[in-house]
């Protein structure tokens, strides 16, 4: 029920408006700016007369008009062509899609959350939301391959038709987290251009449109944060935008634009601690490059998978420990932690502790700039890579491959015992490996990390195999303790480390 209460407006100055006045108004439930109007409104008579000024033609100072852009003419126009995606599937519980908390303590969800989870993907059968917009006026629709991956039914609907309309799925890609799909409409359809993000830039405007939280079309806007972003966790062909316009769960494959109305990302994951699966923005979102959309969704269209080069290296970043060590002259490049048996790199003489500073003619600055760049190199193309080996240059000439799926599992220890760096070694028996799972009877088993030590830092853990200290052979403990006792304090130590069927480089820093 709504109660009588008297408003007391203020007494406004003289100078201002040359006398006081006092009014009532009946209290309707809504607060009296909002039932009365603000001042410069136009449909709200001023029944006192000289209560408020109507306008800033009325105003005694002369107020500056603030030049801003509006984005509504853009929002317009564009939103025609974004679309609402409403998947439903069936999963195994137990399986990656219908996983609740991924990284972090039990209980927690990732930082990095997909948008379109829901509570509901919890069960057997799941109903997942997300967004996509339209390339080609035939119902090619761009949008995440998580949010049609395991579909058996894709609706797709448009701000403009209240009609709904089944979408068959081209092609998806799950290293890129890219999917093309297709609806057929008598009409054609208003389609989107695609714009260049090789040439964005830290501060530059940007629209994201999609579908938060079931809400229906939503814009909202914000700047370019960052690019050539990798996110923890993420895939080796990470190469994000980042952006702090609102994007929330269900923005999942929708458009950034810039303001050009030229889409230069495809919105996919946020950062956000969130408990219990729901996430929410906190102005840390990610987007797919476009430039790197087009070479996928073209593949997709064509073949319905993408062909990537295969080289057949396994990298890891060069520290400053790292280039100490190596005695390299730059923190620059992808250190070569191993060469996979029967690969391209093998057959062009590629070594483990190789230094990879150029490929095809483009620098390597870091080891995440390679895997993209073998990515997109075309199958059966020979590339030469620089290489630095044993403090020289040196060029090999390799003829790149198509890369196969494959897995690697990862393997435990059991434990064992003894002491250095805080690293509990034992020597790797036959007994020890087959329980390992490999093959290798050469090195040491780490059985136990000392959480607090150097090797902790570094990355070191149980079950993983030394093979070499400083460059030298390590078969027994007493070689381990005899290359530790030549250490220098401070000077840092590189070993090589087999981990499950890989192999990587660790650098401790002793105190």
């Amino acid at each position: 029920m709504f109660q009588t209460r008297r408003w007391l407006t203020l007494a406004l100055m003289a100078g201002v408006l040359g006398a006081s006045s006092l009014a009532t108004a009946q209290d309707d439930g809504m607060p009296p700016a909002t039932r009365d109007g603000i001042a410069g409104s136009s449909n709200v008579a001023n029944k006192a007369g000289s209560l408020w000024l109507e306008g800033t033609a009325s105003s005694p100072v002369k107020i500056p008009k603030i030049e801003l852009p509006s984005f509504a003419p853009a929002i317009e126009v564009l939103g025609q062509a974004v679309v609402n995606i409403r998947t439903e599937g069936k999963a195994d519980p137990a399986g990656p899609a219908m996983q609740g908390p991924q990284e972090g303590q039990p209980g927690e969800m990732s930082p990095f959350d997909f948008f379109f989870q829901m509570p509901e993907q919890r069960f057997k059968r799941f109903t997942s939301l997300g967004s996509g917009f339209v390339i080609h006026p035939d119902g090619y629709i761009v949008t995440n391959h998580h949010v049609v991956d395991k579909a058996t039914e894709i609706i797709v609907s448009f701000r403009d038709d209240k009609q709904t309309y089944t979408a068959e799925l081209v092609g998806s890609d799950e290293k890129t987290d890219l999917a093309l799909i297709k609806v057929n409409r008598k009409e054609k359809l208003p389609a989107v251009p695609l714009g260049d993000s090789d040439h964005l830039r830290p501060g530059d405007w940007v629209i994201a449109i999609g579908n938060p939280f079931r809400l229906g079309h939503t814009a909202t806007v914000g700047i370019v944060s960052a690019t050539s972003r990798r996110i923890q966790g993420g895939k080796p062909y990470d190469n994000f935008i980042q952006t702090d316009a609102s994007i929330n769960p269900g923005n999942s494959g929708g458009p950034l634009f810039n303001v050009d109305g030229e889409v230069i990302g495809v919105n996919t994951a946020i950062f956000s601690p969130s408990r219990f699966g729901m996430a929410g923005n906190i102005g840390i979102g990610f987007a797919i490059p476009i430039n790197l959309a087009k070479s996928v969704i073209s593949q997709l269209k064509e073949h319905g998978k993408v062909t990537r080069g295969w080289l057949g290296v396994l990298i890891q970043p060069v520290t400053p420990e790292v280039a100490q060590v190596m005695k390299l002259k730059d923190v620059v490049g992808a250190l070569v932690a191993d060469v996979v048996p029967g690969s391209p790199a093998e057959k062009a003489g590629f070594r483990r502790g190789d230094v990879i500073i150029e490929y095809d003619g483009h620098p390597v600055e870091e080891n995440d700039d390679l895997p993209l760049m073998v990515a997109e190199t075309e199958v059966d193309k020979e590339v030469a890579v620089q290489i630095i080996r044993d403090g020289a240059r040196k060029t090999l000439s390799v003829q790149i491959q198509e890369l196969k799926d494959e897995q690697v599992p990862e393997i435990e220890a059991k434990v064992v015992e003894e002491s250095h760096f805080g690293l509990t070694v034992q020597e790797l028996t036959p007994d020890i490996a087959r329980s390992l799972g490999v093959d290798a009877t050469e090195g040491l088993v780490v059985s136990n990390v000392d959480m607090e030590s150097a090797a902790a830092e570094a990355g070191m853990r149980r079950g993983d195999i030394i093979l070499e200290m400083n460059s030298t052979p390590v078969n027994s403990p007493r070689e381990f303790r005899e290359l530790a006792s030549k250490v220098q304090p401070k000077s840092p130590v590189l070993l090589l480390v087999r981990r499950g069927r890989n192999t990587l480089f660790f650098t401790l820093k002793v105190e």
